[in-house]
This record gives C-alpha cells, structure tokens and sequence, in this order.
C-alpha cells in the first residue's frame, strides 16, 4: 500500500502537539502532575502513530503528524512512530471567517494534505491510545472509494476522534462550538448541508480527563478491546496508576 500514488492514497495526520510538562494533557492534572501528564502525552503519541502505521501495512494509508508551533519538529519526532511524516498545522492558512479556533488547524491540515495529491485526507486526534486498527482502515477504504464524501469517528462525549475528506471543505468546520458535547451532531449538520455522503465509524473515547483515564487503566488491566497500546500501558504500570486511581468504595468492596 505505502508503495501507491498519492493519488491512490489517503493521508491521515494525528493532531499532534509536543509532550512538554504543563502544555501537554493539561485536563489530567490532577490525578497527574505535570510531568507526568506529559509523559503520558509522549506515550499515546507514540501508541497512536504506530496504530496508524499498522494500518497503513493494510490499507491506502500515508501517515502523517499534524504540528504547532512551527520549528517545534524537533521536540515532536522523537515520539512518533518511525516514517511518519510533517505538516504543519498551526491555524495560519487563511481561512473563511466562520471557522475560527481549533477548525482553523484542522482544515489547514486537511488542505495542504489534499494539496500534496493525495486522493483523501483524515485527521485524527491524540486521545485515543487503543482506538481499534480495523477502524482506521475502514475510513481509508471509505475515503479512498469513488464519490465524495466525509468519514466521521464519533467520540462518546460529543466531539470525534476522526474526520475524513476528500476536498478540503471549509464549511465542514464553519460556527462548529469546539470542546463541547455539539462537535460532532454540528458537523454531521455541515455535511448535510453540503450535500454530501456521512459515513460514520463506531463510537470510540477521548481521554481528556480523569475520568476517561480511570477508564483507560481499566482497561489496560484487563487487556484491551482494541489496540493494545503498549507505550501507553507501560507509563500506566510505571505510575502504578492501577493503585493511584482506584475507586476507594470499590476497593472495600
């Protein structure tokens, strides 16, 4: 597959941002410190770019991390899987005035994927250390087959954890409300008003609080239902986090 055309190929990029201690998971602290939510940021980068590339070993993937700040390369590659390739994707693109925030990076990722030739984009976020392989190539295939269309990965709290597209359409991220529980039912309504196909991927989870990292450690200790994101799960036993999360009245049983 990684041997194909552009063309043939659609490029997915994690929404990446370097695991520095205080601007990195930033929503685990607390439980974590800030050391240790960068840490943990370092090891679902790593588990996310390599699920991907174990995708692309099957699908027409060609992977990619999308960056900000410019000239923060360097302090980004050494947690990401081997041959992942660069775009930057810090908001600079000029832009139609209603895509504002967090939009403004993911549609100038799209765009300057889609204008290196590739035949679809997809973006996909950097929380979700053991989102299943199978889901991954599912949106490639989705993406890569005639017609135009958008690939949506729902996430349970609202928002996605990925979006594909075969034409860098702006409206997709035009008066979407960001972080909030709306992303995904207001872009489900964007594509609607385009007029174009919705494929949808089976509902997966952000872990962006504590929350959804008790449930992560859970889930590690038990053996993963989907990727078993190894970096990840070895920061989860080298924090003892098993034992600094457990649920107190459950413990006593």
């Amino acid at each position: 597959m990684p041997d194909a055309p552009p063309h043939q190929l659609c490029a997915i990029a994690v929404m990446a941002k370097a695991p520095q201690p205080g601007r990195a998971k930033t929503r685990l602290v607390p439980p974590l410190t800030s050391d240790e939510a960068a840490c943990m940021g370092a090891a679902f980068l790593r588990d996310v770019t390599d699920n991907l590339a174990c995708a692309a070993q099957a699908a027409p993937i060609r992977c990619y991390a999308a960056y900000a700040p410019a000239g923060s390369e360097s302090l980004l590659t050494p947690h990401l899987a081997p041959a992942t390739r660069m775009v930057l994707a810090d908001g600079s693109l000029l832009v139609p005035d209603r895509v504002r925030g967090f939009g403004r990076s993911l549609l100038q990722a799209a765009t300057s994927l889609l204008a290196r030739g590739y035949g679809a984009a997809a973006l996909l976020n950097s929380d979700s250390p053991t989102l299943p392989t199978a889901l991954l190539r599912q949106a490639a295939t989705a993406l890569t087959a005639a017609g135009d269309r958008v690939v949506l990965g729902p996430a349970e709290d609202g928002g996605y954890y990925l979006i594909g597209m075969k034409a860098p359409h702006a409206h997709l991220f035009a008066d979407v409300a960001w972080s909030t529980e709306a992303v995904a039912e207001q872009t489900r309504a964007r594509a609607c008003e385009l007029g174009l196909e919705l494929v949808e991927l089976e509902p997966w989870y952000d872990v962006d609080d504590s929350a959804a990292l008790r449930r992560l450690v859970r889930e590690v200790a038990a053996g993963s239902s989907g990727y078993a994101a190894p970096f990840t799960a070895a920061v989860v036993a080298q924090l003892r986090l098993a034992d600094r999360l457990a649920d107190p009245v459950a413990a006593c049983g």
